[in-house]
Order: C-alpha cells, then sequence, then structure tokens
C-alpha cells in the first residue's frame, strides 16, 4: 500500500524510467493518416477542402464550430480522399479527414507570424485563435478562451508536472525545445497580463529543472522560475496545483484566484505559432506499460494510427493472453475499443497494460476515497445516488465537479471501480441538462 503523503494526494509508482532516457522515435505513416475533425461536442463545422484536393502540412481543413471555434490543419502532405467515421479516443465515432500521403512531403506557413512582443493583448489573443492551439494536457480545451478576460490575472502557471504514472511526453518535449518552452512562457505571460510565471516542475526530475533553469538564466528573465513540487498525485491537476503553489482554492475556474493554468507543450505549439507561423502537425506521445516489448516515446503526425505506431516500436508482448490499451494515462485515461484510434492533437499518451482486474468487494466505508479526492467530493455518496437513481443527490454532492482523475478507484482497498460511478453519475446529470429537466 502506497505511503499517504497529505490531504487529497498519494503517491504512485511512476514508472518513468521506462521511457525517459530513451531516444524518441520519429515515425511517418505509410500510406495515409485520419486526423480527427473533434474539437469537444463539435455539432457543426466548415469544411474548406473538397475530396480530391492537394493538401499540404500546415493547410487549413476546416473550422469547427462547438462552444468555441477551433481551426482545423492538415498535419501532412498529401490528397484528401473524404471524411470517414472511425472509432476515436472520446470513445465515440467521430469524423475524420483520410488524406493519402505524398511520396515527399511538403508544407506551407500555416499563418502569418505575430511580433508578440508589439502586439497588445487583443491582438495576441486573436491570434491564438486562429492557430488552432488547443490545451495539451489531454481535456484539448481552446487554448485562447482562457485569455479572453485577464482582468485580474497575476500569475500564469505552466504545467510540466506529468503526474500520471509512465508518461513522460512532456519531459521529452521540454528536453528537446527548450529555447522554445522559454519563448512560449513569455509569450502566454504576456497575453494573461500577468506578473509572474511559474513553471511547476517535479523533484524527481532534477536534471529537467536545471535545464530549463540555465535557459531562464540564458535569456535572463527575472518574471519567470521554476517551482520544484512533490511527486505526489494528481500534482498535475489545477486545482492541486493552484493549492500547492498559490496556497488558494477555486470553485470553477483557476482565474477567480487570479491565475491561469496551461500545459507545457502548449506553450512550445505557442512560440512556434507566434514565431514560426506553425500549426499543430506533430505530436510527441509515450507509448508505455508493462505489456510493452519496447516502451518509448514517438513523434508523429497527427492522424496516425494506434496499430501503425505499435507494429513500428516492437508491439505487444507474445506472451499476453489480453491486454488493455488505454488512450491517456492509467489514472485519467480512456480504455480503447480499437487500436485503429488515431492520434488527436490532445493526445500525449498510450498506456498498454495486462488485462488483470481484481474483483470488486463490498464497500468497507473507510473513507479513503473521500479524504484523497482532490476536489473535496464524497465519491462513495455519489456511487450510492446512482444506484438509487437519484439524481438530486447526484447533484447535491457535486458530481460534475468530479476531475475524473481515479485516485478514489485506486486507494479504495475494496477494489471498487469508484470514478466509474461517478462518471455514470456526471452522464445522467449531463442528459438531465441537455433534456432540460
Amino acid at each position: 500500500m502506497s505511503l499517504l503523503l497529505g490531504p487529497m494526494q498519494q503517491h504512485i509508482p511512476g514508472r518513468k524510467s521506462l521511457t525517459d532516457h530513451s531516444d524518441v522515435k520519429v515515425l511517418m505513416p505509410k500510406e495515409r493518416v485520419f486526423i480527427p475533425l473533434f474539437a469537444g461536442p463539435v455539432t457543426k463545422y466548415d469544411l474548406l477542402v473538397s475530396e480530391g484536393d492537394h493538401v499540404d502540412i500546415g493547410t487549413r481543413l476546416a473550422n469547427t464550430k462547438s462552444a468555441f471555434d477551433v481551426p482545423l490543419y492538415s498535419s501532412v502532405s498529401g490528397t484528401f480522399k473524404g471524411l470517414v467515421k472511425k472509432p476515436h479516443s472520446s470513445l465515440k465515432p467521430q469524423l475524420h479527414f483520410e488524406i493519402e500521403l505524398d511520396p515527399v512531403q511538403t508544407s506551407i506557413q500555416a499563418f502569418e507570424p505575430l511580433n508578440w512582443e508589439n502586439a497588445s493583448q487583443e491582438e495576441m489573443v486573436s491570434f491564438m485563435k486562429e492557430t488552432g492551439i488547443i490545451g495539451q494536457g489531454g481535456a484539448g480545451f481552446p487554448t485562447y478562451v482562457k485569455y479572453l478576460k485577464p482582468q485580474g490575472i497575476h500569475t500564469l502557471i505552466i504545467n510540466a508536472v506529468e503526474c500520471e504514472p509512465f508518461i513522460t511526453a512532456d519531459y521529452k518535449v521540454i528536453m528537446d525545445n527548450v529555447e522554445d518552452f522559454i519563448h512560449g512562457c513569455r509569450i502566454l505571460l504576456k497575453m494573461s497580463t500577468g506578473k509572474e510565471c511559474l513553471i511547476a516542475i517535479k523533484k524527481t526530475h532534477p536534471d529537467l529543472i536545471d535545464y530549463v533553469n540555465k535557459e531562464i538564466q540564458k535569456e535572463g528573465l527575472s518574471d519567470i522560475k521554476v517551482v520544484p513540487v512533490p511527486d505526489v498525485y494528481p500534482m498535475g491537476g489545477e486545482r492541486t496545483l493552484v493549492r500547492t503553489l498559490l496556497k488558494k482554492n477555486f470553485k470553477r475556474l483557476p482565474a477567480e484566484v487570479g491565475a491561469i493554468v496551461n500545459n507545457a507543450n502548449t506553450a512550445i505549439l505557442t512560440a512556434r505559432a507566434f514565431e514560426k507561423g506553425e500549426a499543430i502537425s506533430k505530436k510527441y506521445v509515450t507509448f508505455s506499460g508493462e505489456a510493452l516489448n519496447y516502451p518509448t516515446n514517438v513523434l508523429v503526425p497527427v492522424g496516425m494510427s494506434v496499430a501503425e505506431i505499435l507494429e513500428n516500436i516492437g508491439g505487444i508482448k507474445d506472451n499476453l493472453a489480453s491486454c488493455r490499451l488505454i488512450a491517456g494515462g492509467p489514472m485519467m485515461g480512456k480504455a480503447m475499443v480499437s487500436d485503429q484510434i488515431c492520434i488527436d492533437r490532445a493526445m500525449n499518451a498510450i498506456t498498454v497494460l495486462k488485462d488483470e482486474e481484481e474483483p470488486a468487494m463490498t464497500c468497507m466505508r473507510c473513507g479513503r476515497c473521500t479524504a484523497h479526492c482532490p476536489v473535496g467530493l464524497q465519491p462513495v455518496r455519489i456511487a450510492n445516488a446512482v444506484k438509487m437513481n437519484d439524481m438530486a443527490e447526484m447533484e447535491k454532492r457535486g458530481a460534475m465537479q468530479c476531475i475524473e482523475c481515479g485516485l478514489c478507484t485506486y486507494v479504495c482497498p475494496s477494489k471498487i471501480q469508484v470514478t466509474e460511478n461517478v462518471r455514470k453519475a456526471k452522464r445522467t446529470l449531463a442528459m438531465k441538462n441537455r433534456r432540460g429537466n
């Protein structure tokens, strides 16, 4: 049993050594990619290419119309073959752009760069909206939205914690692109109108801390600093991170306490967009887990299939009767229904585990799920409300505030899938809200 390190936190064996010091494998698909036409619950989109059109890396393919507009750019050059429905990491079939690759890849500048040092805050936000950059921590929320109302913001927090077990994609992308990383921090800090930028890195990565500090010193920056944080889960969650760095709690958004939180890779993509006119095309993705022959990080175009990547890195161990493919890490990730799922813009990991599930026992009423919840919920009470189909109780217990970190399931001595019960409550309440009841 892991040692309890503090309220609402838990030390979890990271298994980072499987991938953090091996070379990143740069891969390309053999024939085609399938780029998800996805930006949250998309219901409308403007398609900007027609079947048979030639596209380059950087060609604008579509504008998705959801709560906030997000443009989508091509990750490869080739021929657009049409839209097809395929399995997606959201666990629902989604439309994908099928693009057949050119033998030789060509690229164009997706948009004109912006001189961010001379631009106004409004100009920077307008530019960011056109870049198509979405949060790289997994949720995929459009980055520009966080900067629409900068009033009262005093701190930008860059999340380089990467607290999920196995995942080291952020570690590798920073180590490979530290100058872009710091430039991105500077750009986001100016856009936030804040006074300082705090880069959160786990204490257990002293090499990364030193590397980033050297780049900060090289550029002579006093408003950006690295803050080492404890190796506990879910330190990378916004609530835990803000509580640790600012000693403050918020109800809905970090902006309530004067903070904006962005992922480390979001900063890198921001620098490339502003300074080079580049859109998201390639992704660092960690492929790890005890079921893989050779865990590693890969750099692949958005839209490359998981099956093709697995084939290129040595595949799954032969002696396994079955395994679990997870989009993301083992704590917050979602079990995949197919290895034909393709890499999306917000995806940072594929975890492959042995298919071992311990049978659940009766709840012991120990209260560990409540004690460890980073949001301060009572997961067992929410689970009981789900069993009784009591939507009023689900709402009263704050089910919609759950961040689905998986910690309640991890600490449960009865091996109950507590997080899944809370997810059911969230889905029930979401359906209720859609019906307007």
